[in-house]
């Protein structure tokens, strides 16, 4: 039912992640099915121990299991298919503890080498555009830029419906940006999307563009990764990593309430979460007052 679901909420990059989970719990139990009353804190511990030790999966992707059998079960409890009182998550029993992630995002250096990029094949260009775009509009994600359509452009801004939680956006096109979308406009006659990956691709179907999508982003990621070794850039790269640096340099510039609405994030809460990985400055600031005697 779980799964079904997200098909029918087009979630089908969540879809074929959570299949693959659920897959790997069946092989841990041995078996294709477990009765909700036999679901309990031992198993799931051990579980938990299984990932991480056997087949080594990160803290945070451990969690992600246990959410979604957590999940699950909340749904069975919302079908009156079993009883809350066997609910095995919860203080006392399976806590979740999401642990703190790390989030490295680009300096203002690290991005020029981006802009500045030469002597590179025409498709390591073009994947830094995208990237570039990405970061131009506060890191919209890298689904959103393949998508984009130049009907979304009117009166030097940028209209776009997010695909992940179908908030409208509205965002002024910086003049780095037009420079990107000129290029691609000469390059272009009739063609609807402003960027050629997804061209050919039936756009109504959710499920098809998400498996291009995913095999996209796969071949942008590859690409920038060979261009920023020849830039000398040492930091991991890939789309996401654009969201990140645009909120590295962010820092505490921007008002926090105005940073919610540059990531389109429903809750300031989760801005301010978000935002925590890269405001170092008070932390630096201290630190300085103690030990510069």
């Amino acid at each position: 039912m779980h799964l079904q679901n997200l098909k029918n909420r087009n979630k089908h990059h969540q879809y074929d992640t959570e299949l693959g989970r659920l897959k790997r719990f069946k092989e841990f139990l041995g078996k294709d099915s477990i009765a909700f009353n036999k679901l309990n804190v031992t198993i799931l511990k051990k579980f938990e121990t299984h990932l991480l030790h056997t087949r080594k999966l990160s803290p945070r992707t451990v969690v992600n299991y246990l959410i979604l059998i957590r999940t699950i079960y909340n749904l069975a409890i919302s079908e009156s298919i079993t009883d809350r009182g066997l609910y095995p998550f919860g203080k006392g029993k399976m806590t979740i503890r999401i642990p703190e992630s790390q989030k490295i995002g680009f300096t203002a250096d690290e991005i020029q080498k981006l802009e500045n990029a030469k002597d590179i094949t025409e498709a390591q260009q073009k994947a830094i555009h995208i990237w570039l775009i990405s970061f131009y509009f506060a890191g919209i994600r890298v689904g959103d830029v393949l998508k984009l359509k130049w009907s979304d452009f009117n009166d030097d801004r940028l209209l776009y419906r997010m695909n992940k939680n179908s908030k409208l956006v509205s965002l002024k096109i910086p003049e780095k940006a037009i420079k990107i979308f000129s290029y691609y406009k000469e390059q272009q006659t009739n063609d609807e999307l402003v960027f050629p990956q997804l061209k050919g691709v039936n756009l109504k179907d959710t499920e098809e563009v998400s498996k291009r999508t995913q095999s996209i982003t796969r071949n942008l990621n590859r690409r920038l990764q060979i261009a920023a070794k020849q830039f000398g850039i040492k930091k991991n790269i890939s789309m996401h990593i654009a969201r990140h640096s645009f909120g590295n340099i962010s820092g505490d510039k921007i008002p926090i309430q105005m940073l919610q609405k540059l990531y389109r994030h429903s809750s300031v809460t989760t801005t301010i979460r978000y935002q925590a990985n890269f405001v170092n400055k008070d932390a630096d600031d201290a630190l300085d007052s103690v030990v510069n005697f």
